[in-house]
């Protein structure tokens, strides 16, 4: 499949829902690299969201809508700011994978630094402090009270990760051809520093200022992109968030360089913040931080492959700096291990 069958789409979701009248209107606003996103538009000028897989080249395991929407569906009465999820496809006469629908939830997705630079210094600095606190009370969570305990195996969380996303890169690796023996390299020295794990909970897989929504509050209004969510150990989040974050100083950002701008807190800002919220002992976090610049290179890896096998969806992003990219983290790993 090529392109989802939107006349299909539109006669389900007037099916299952009563407040989104047709006919409506379909955006991409994300493709390729991750789950499609489509703002959905009614006759009404009403907003919602729809996500369905990539069309091709799905890696094992990924991109599972059912359980992205048992996620949110679990943690929208929750501290956790989520979109309200609207209903679930199974039906793969509409489409041949699961997708769902939830609710568009108004505000900023701060992707490039041109969004914030219109948001005071004292307003950026709240957004900051919202992101953390936000990550300590999902780490928090008692999963058994949102009924998420059978979301996977809490113990074990780095070297399943490891396994995992070392089996997937070589996969990609294989399709298009590509060599990379630091990563090998680093993943080698990971599996033999992994630390006991201390902090069992729910950990979202890609927490980043991008994947957020930020209200006119300054306040986190939601949290997005729970496809690799699980159970595990969350100081793999703050690592993500650290490696994500950007300064001033950086000669090289692996995002835009939103974070670099004043106001928003430095990266030990945000480990010292993270530290009085939650109480938690950090000391091992250069690995967790070593161990997320590695799985993003394998991750990356995937969305190359997928891009250079023609998954695009109409996304027309430019990954030809993709491959330099994987090199780079993989260095960035190797180094961060030097700092235990």
């Amino acid at each position: 499949m090529t392109t989802l069958d939107f006349d299909r789409v539109a006669i389900w979701i007037e099916r299952v829902q009563d407040l989104y009248l047709p006919p409506y209107t379909f955006e991409l606003v994300a493709g390729g690299r991750s789950n499609l996103t489509y703002v959905v538009t009614d006759k009404d000028q009403r907003r919602f969201i729809l996500r369905h897989p990539p069309l091709s080249h799905v890696l094992p395991t990924a991109h599972d809508m059912e359980r992205e929407y048992k996620i949110i569906s679990a943690l929208y009465h929750s501290k956790v700011p989520v979109p309200k999820p609207i209903s679930l496809c199974k039906d793969t006469s509409v489409t041949d994978r699961p997708f769902y629908i939830m609710e568009f939830v108004e505000g900023r997705i701060l992707r490039q630094p041109s969004e914030a630079e219109n948001l005071s210094v004292s307003m950026r600095s709240h957004i900051s402090e919202s992101l953390v606190k936000t990550l300590v009370d999902l780490h928090l969570l008692d999963v058994k009270q949102v009924h998420l305990q059978d979301l996977g195996k809490t113990e074990g969380y780095l070297e399943r990760q490891l396994r995992r996303w070392s089996h997937q890169f070589n996969n990609s690796a294989a399709e298009v051809g590509l060599n990379y023996p630091i990563i090998d390299m680093a993943h080698k020295r990971l599996v033999a520093l992994t630390p006991p794990q201390r902090y069992s909970g729910i950990v979202h897989g890609d927490y980043r200022l991008d994947n957020t929504v930020i209200g006119d509050d300054a306040q986190v209004a939601a949290v997005l992109d729970w496809e690799i969510c699980t159970l595990g150990d969350t100081l793999a989040d703050l690592g993500m968030l650290v490696v994500y974050w950007s300064e001033a100083e950086d000669e090289v950002t692996l995002l835009a360089s939103t974070t670099s701008l004043p106001g928003f807190y430095s990266r030990s800002q945000v480990i010292d913040r993270y530290v009085n919220l939650s109480g938690r002992d950090l000391s091992d976090l250069p690995y967790y931080v070593s161990f997320s610049y590695w799985k993003l290179a394998c991750i990356l890896a995937g969305v190359y492959a997928r891009y250079m096998q023609g998954a695009r969806a109409g996304d027309p992003s430019d990954v030809t700096q993709y491959k330099a990219q994987i090199s780079y983290l993989g260095e960035m790993s190797l180094s961060r291990l030097e700092d235990l």
